[in-house]
């Protein structure tokens, strides 16, 4: 009995990043699409152009929807 509780303590350890690889450059990948997102926010002329008002809100949701895929996308185990 005590030998089974050894064993299953440790199977449940498992060492290492608790994201993998492709977690971690989709997250990078969504902190630069968010960062050209409020670039293209930035400025002071002509606040009411297209960039301003519709495609920069549009990047920046993009790259936070790119963060969340980034968080629940299992890594593959080997």
């Amino acid at each position: 009995m005590a030998q089974n509780i050894k064993d299953s303590q440790a199977k449940n350890k498992v060492s290492g990043m608790v994201f993998g690889k492709i977690n971690y450059q989709l997250m990078i990948a969504s902190i630069i699409v968010i960062l050209i997102g409020f670039i293209l926010m930035s400025g002071t002329t002509d606040i009411y152009s297209f960039t301003k008002i519709t495609l920069a809100p549009i990047v920046v949701i993009a790259g936070f929807a790119l963060g969340f895929v980034a968080i629940l996308k299992k890594p593959k185990r080997d």
